[in-house]
């Protein structure tokens, strides 16, 4: 295991041991009263465009939160991307008398109306994964510049010496989400004055058509030997323009993405996809957990959310964990070391010859 890595991995297994043993206990000796509410409202903005989710944050928030608080319940819903029906989930919440929100707002411009009449009931909410408009209570996420700027970075590297001399396509994330904001300005403060030029650069949504319909349009408007690589803001929007290119006759164009989902692993060590950005969730998920606890008993969330993140003149206490690039050479010593997914897994059937040639074992 690269050196660096191991650090990442390690540092990030510590944080969420030390969070979870700082939490441990604060609420499960405690005797109920009549106006207790231990329900943590979870509320997730997608399950079609992303499975991270529904596969990991939901499992983990859940595993986190009860294993501090013995007594605790999580209300839980997902959006699916319609910021209607999140509304009316969070408001749904607030007449429950839930008194933390965990949120991932599928619109982040439209929660300030909802942050502030949580606040006037006496509700907490915790920006998780994506800052929350309004003055939340804390934010838990990774550091998203820095994310993007991975991402051109490795971008870079896979397109060696031709870099300078290179077009590159853009397929960004949703423009209602300040996360895709901080991943585009990360990864032009890495690609601006190493490449030739960004030749095309649309929003992809988050959503995989439409990405591969921006795909299309790029290699209409481009010709499709008109560019070296495409920089694409996740990975469930990287398959299809993979997909994409392959039906134009172009199966040498480095694609990148984000989110480490077990496809763009695949496609990483079948040689169809250049990287990904390995977000462990797992110390995202204990941080969020450990933080809902903390403002369940109403103490200062500072001693953990060490690092103020603005919001619109607000400071919020937030902790903002560190991204990790996964090529080929790193599959083993990132995803597969850090426990996202076992060998088996990924290793199964037509994968295997790839597996074994990177170093995994099935």
């Amino acid at each position: 295991m690269n050196a660096q890595t191991r650090r990442l991995v390690v540092g990030l297994a510590a944080a969420a041991t030390a969070l979870s043993m700082s939490a441990c206990g604060l609420l499960g000796d405690d005797k109920p009263t009549a106006k207790d509410n231990h329900t943590v409202g979870l509320l997730l903005p997608e399950r079609s465009s992303s499975t991270r989710y529904e596969a990991f944050d939901k499992p983990m928030i859940e595993s986190a939160v009860l294993g501090l608080c013995g007594r605790c319940s999580i209300d839980y819903a997902n959006a699916d991307g319609d910021e209607n029906a999140q509304k009316e989930q969070f408001d749904t919440l607030l007449a429950k008398g839930v008194r933390v929100i965990l949120l991932d707002p599928v619109n982040a411009a439209v929660t300030a109306p909802w942050v502030e009449k949580a606040a006037k009931q006496g509700t907490k909410v915790i920006a998780y994964d994506r800052l929350a408009a309004g003055k939340v209570a804390a934010y838990v996420s990774f550091d998203n510049q820095k994310t993007g700027e991975l991402q051109g970075q490795a971008l870079l590297e896979a397109l060696g010496g031709k870099a300078s001399a290179s077009e590159i396509v853009m397929i960004n994330g949703s423009e209602t989400d300040p996360n895709a904001a901080s991943f585009k300005t990360g990864a032009h403060r890495a690609l601006d004055g190493k490449v030739k030029r960004i030749a095309y650069e649309q929003s992809g949504e988050w959503k995989p058509d439409v990405a591969a319909k921006k795909m299309s349009e790029a290699i209409d408007k481009l010709g499709k030997n008109g560019f070296a690589a495409v920089y694409s803001a996740n990975d469930g929007m990287a398959g299809p323009i993979i997909d994409t290119l392959k039906k134009a006759g172009r199966t040498d164009v480095p694609v990148g993405g984000q989110d480490a989902s077990i496809e763009a692993i695949r496609r990483i060590l079948t040689g169809e996809q250049a990287y990904t950005i390995y977000k462990p969730y797992k110390p995202e998920a204990d941080a969020a957990a450990n933080i809902a606890v903390y403002l369940l008993k109403n103490i200062d969330v500072t001693s953990v959310a060490t690092t103020m993140t603005d919001s619109n003149g607000d400071q919020i206490p937030s902790m903002l964990l560190t991204p990790i690039v996964v090529t080929k050479q790193r599959v083993a010593a990132t995803v597969i070391a850090g426990g996202l997914y076992k060998a088996a897994e990924v290793c199964s059937g037509q994968y295997a010859a790839a597996c074994k040639a990177a170093g995994i074992g099935g």
